[in-house]
């Protein structure tokens, strides 16, 4: 009996050294990373651009063209109304590459960019990466400071749109001004 508790202490033991392990997850309160990233608008965008200037939300998906992020997109696309009366700007982000993530935004009408992250990087930095290297649906609400006001790590892709107004009015954020 002792011997087999020691065999299955030595491979759980092994099996938690292989998987990644997140000393730095991102929560609440931190800055959020720096990124600059090609979208799909055409335009590069930075968190720098934006500081004390605008809140973001960054919306990671897992891949361009499933279903759940096909469901998610379209509720931004269709819903956005909601988004475009805050001061925010909100992207959708993802490992895709940028032509693939610009047929996407095309193929759902996107009217917001699309961030595109090839090389992992900024994926990395806010920890979204599952083990099998592709992001996991987490949003990220980032304030004029660059800080993280809230991380949202359970999604409901179909009610996107009507679930980050309501967060970013919960979290402050006020309506834009007219121009």
């Amino acid at each position: 009996m002792t011997s087999t508790k020691t065999i299955l202490s030595t491979i759980l033991l092994s099996l938690g050294l292989l998987l990644p392990v997140s000393a730095s997850a991102l929560e609440v309160g931190d800055q959020a990373p720096e990124f600059s990233l090609q979208a799909t608008d055409g335009k590069t965008y930075s968190l720098e651009q934006f500081h004390d200037k605008q809140a973001i939300v960054i919306a990671w998906y897992p891949k361009a063209f499933t279903s759940g992020c096909t469901i998610e997109c379209k509720s931004l696309a269709q819903n956005g109304h909601l988004l475009k009366r805050l001061d925010v700007t909100y992207f959708m982000a993802s490992v895709d590459a940028l032509e693939d993530n610009q047929a996407f935004a095309e193929e759902n009408e996107a009217d917001f960019p699309l961030l595109s992250d090839p090389s992992k990087e900024v994926a990395e930095a806010f920890d979204v990466l599952a083990f099998y290297g592709i992001p996991k649906r987490h949003t990220f609400y980032i304030g004029k400071d660059g800080k993280i006001l809230f991380i949202d790590r359970e999604i409901n892709a179909e009610t996107s749109a009507e679930d980050m107004a309501a967060k970013l009015e919960e979290l402050g954020i006020p309506e834009r001004q007219a121009s």
